[in-house]
């Protein structure tokens, strides 16, 4: 990514939470599938098997990365639809009354299950966390307690803050209860290892844009023994739980991303880390009472991969992912999947963070070099020490 001609890059992508540039390896996996293998894998004849084979192996694939069986991966158009799928139709088969979750989720889970409270389908409940974003489990326990068998959505990390929820005591939580458990991977889906026979949770999430992979692929894991009602009805497509003839090359890049992610995890968690605690330094020293919202700054409880980065009170705040933009930084102010919104962030409302303090979202990833830190603090800098207040 960096211009080798010259010390600053010709763009500085930090926007890695919102997507991931495509891994080159991926890209060639995928292209026999854009050119040559074109058979509709539903197709009997051996151009469509052929295609059917390919889906069938990045299932295997899938599978055996995250510790499930084949028949429990559903393959979607991402982690949004993966997310509905677990909210609405384990509520509707089950006939399951209540659901938790908290407010600090992505809208991919919350507007569902506020969709269905607001139509009077289930009591939503929500978790109590505190102002640094860290969730009360004995909270979850008590509301557990209170009411009959109930979806819990809780995510591993969240996508604005980068807090870790610990799943694994969620997931103990939950069995105690019979409840049914969903966590939203997105975020840390090729960036941690994830074993579904160590976790109790009966939904995981998956998309392959977050993980170097092609936009529009996501998966869901369903474990064994439970089953979905589907959204999309007209075909017996993914063994009748998600109609619509299947997203072959998306599949196949998904698979391979995973495969080459989990591959050289270890090195690559070395290195965003290191990133991560260079910002962290550099903006520390170069701009006077810069914080951190939740707890990204604390390495063993945040995703390594995100910063959200707290600035003081300044005229430019309105315009600075703007002026980054034209610095050639690119950052994020939140989530992207409401950035065109003109609604403040809903993790930063529910931590009751200053709404006058500015907030950049720096995400990282394997592609991102250190010079691009160093250039992304020094454009900041530039930007805010003339006008701060």
């Amino acid at each position: 990514m960096t211009n080798p001609a010259s010390s600053a890059p010709a763009f500085a992508y930090f926007d890695n939470a919102a997507t991931t540039p495509l891994d080159p390896e991926v890209l060639e996996a995928m292209l026999p599938f854009l050119s040559q293998h074109y058979g509709n894998p539903s197709s009997l004849h051996g151009p469509g098997r052929q295609v059917r084979a390919a889906i069938e192996n990045a299932r295997k694939t899938v599978a055996h990365l995250v510790g499930a069986a084949p028949a429990e991966i559903t393959f979607t158009s991402g982690g949004t639809e993966a997310d509905n799928y677990a909210a609405f139709g384990s509520i509707r088969t089950l006939g399951l009354k209540h659901a938790i979750t908290s407010p600090l989720e992505h809208h991919a889970v919350l507007h569902p299950l506020q969709a269905m409270a607001k139509a009077g389908e289930i009591q939503l409940h929500y978790i109590r966390h505190d102002a640094q974003g860290n969730l009360d489990l004995g909270h979850l326990e008590e509301l557990l307690a209170a009411q009959s068998r109930t979806f819990v959505s809780l995510m591993h990390a969240n996508n604005e803050i980068g807090n870790l929820n610990n799943v694994e005591a969620i997931g103990d939580i939950c069995a105690q209860f019979d409840a049914v458990f969903h966590t939203d991977t997105v975020q840390t889906m090729g960036h941690y290892r994830h074993d579904v026979q160590k976790l109790k949770n009966h939904f995981l999430v998956g998309s392959a844009h977050k993980f170097h992979g092609p936009k529009g692929v996501g998966f869901l894991y369903t474990r064994s023994g439970l089953q979905v009602s589907p959204l999309i009805h007209g075909g017996s497509q993914e063994r009748n739980v998600r109609s619509g003839t299947e997203n072959v090359y998306g599949i196949v890049g998904l698979a391979k991303a995973l495969e080459i992610a989990v591959r050289d995890l270890a090195a690559h968690q070395a290195h965003v880390q290191g990133l991560k605690d260079q910002f962290i330094t550099k903006l520390r020293a170069e701009i006077e009472d810069v914080q951190f919202n939740g707890c990204s700054a604390v390495a063993d409880k945040s995703l390594y991969t995100v910063l959200s980065v707290s600035l003081p009170p300044s005229p430019i705040s309105e315009m600075l992912l703007f002026n980054l933009d034209i610095s050639k930084v690119a950052a994020s102010g939140g989530s992207a999947c409401t950035s065109g919104a003109q609604a403040g962030s809903h993790v930063l409302e529910a931590l009751g963070c200053d709404p006058d303090r500015a907030t950049v979202r720096f995400s990282m990833s394997k592609m991102n070099t250190a010079a691009e830190v160093d250039y992304a603090v020094a454009q900041l800098a530039k930007l805010y020490r003339p006008v701060a207040v």
